[in-house]
């Protein structure tokens, strides 16, 4: 009777490595995208269906040769801009040359904007020869400033934020980030702002933005189903902020995620067409964002040297 509990206990044991086996190999190969619509009456109707793919954290990682997987599926989404929300090398296995191909090839598809993530901050003086690169290649780049988007005569601002381990005085990096956007003279339009780190969304709140796009937290970096992410760089365990969309007052901020959990996918139509839309004249318009969803390749890259904010 022992001999076959014993049995019994080591299958399922067994079951439960292979499982684990599958789950971390499909999760350390599969890239995929979440949709997101979010509507504002302050959006002018020309940005209806406005289209925003959003990368962040891609830590120098590939999917297909020259990152053709992910150059496929934005293609696939015809975006109106691209913007990389920081972190897209890795500051402890550099390698500028995929960045560059990547986004050589991302500025044929659309305009692409750019903020730093720490692991920028954290290259040192590497990161003049990467920024030079982008540059280069026709990324516009959102040092602490405000662009206006253009659409049939009406516009909309897109703000962006240097990450704040680019200075060494941790306690002032908070007090900072409200200075920078008070700095940038935003006006009453709609505003989206590019900022890596999610963990300051209560300083959002209180500066009045719209739309907020960030990443950092790679959906927790470990992350169980129904619980979500379990801990996440800058905001330790349990974090508040960690993937999803999120609304306080006025603003919204949406948080990419490195993957969702594969026991429980998360699956997003496109953004509606005009004619599916609610009918009422008082009906807002939204933007249509795209998240890429990246795998959890290096789980550990928030950890890996000691954060400040």
């Amino acid at each position: 009777m022992l001999r076959k509990k014993s049995k019994r206990h080591f299958y399922i044991v067994t079951v439960i490595v292979v499982l684990l086996v599958i789950w971390t190999a499909w999760s350390n190969t599969t890239v995929g995208i979440t949709h997101y619509t979010v509507a504002s009456d302050k959006l002018p109707a020309s940005f209806d269906h406005y289209s925003i793919v959003v990368v962040s954290d891609l830590h120098n990682a590939e999917f297909g040769e020259n990152n053709s997987q992910l150059i496929k599926l934005i293609e696939k989404e015809k975006p109106d801009i691209i913007v990389i929300t920081g972190d897209l090398v890795d500051s402890n296995k550099t390698n500028i040359d995929i960045a560059q191909k990547l986004v050589g090839t991302l500025t044929g598809i659309a305009p692409c904007y750019y903020v730093t993530g720490n692991h920028e901050a954290w290259l040192g003086e590497q990161y003049q020869e990467l920024e030079s690169i982008l540059l280069d290649e026709g990324v516009a780049i959102l040092h602490d400033r405000a662009v206006q988007l253009i659409k049939n005569t009406e516009s909309i601002q897109l703000a962006g934020l240097d990450d704040p381990d680019f200075t060494d005085r941790a306690p002032l990096q908070q007090s900072m980030i409200k200075t920078k956007i008070n700095n940038m003279n935003l006006t009453d339009n709609y505003c989206v702002l590019l900022s890596h780190r999610p963990e300051a969304f209560e300083d959002y709140v209180s500066e009045n933005i719209d739309l907020v796009l960030s990443g950092h937290a790679h959906g927790g970096q470990f992350r169980l189903p129904i619980i979500g992410g379990i801990v996440a760089p800058n905001q330790g365990l349990f974090p508040k902020y960690d993937a999803g969309i999120y609304s306080e007052n006025y603003t919204t901020m949406v948080v990419s995620i490195r993957m969702c959990c594969p026991a429980f996918p998360t699956f997003a139509s496109r953004c509606p067409p005009a004619a599916e839309k609610p009918s009422s004249p008082a009906a807002p318009s939204g933007l249509c964002l795209t998240h890429c969803r990246l795998p959890r390749l290096r789980r550990w890259c928030g950890w890996c040297r000691p954060t400040q904010f």
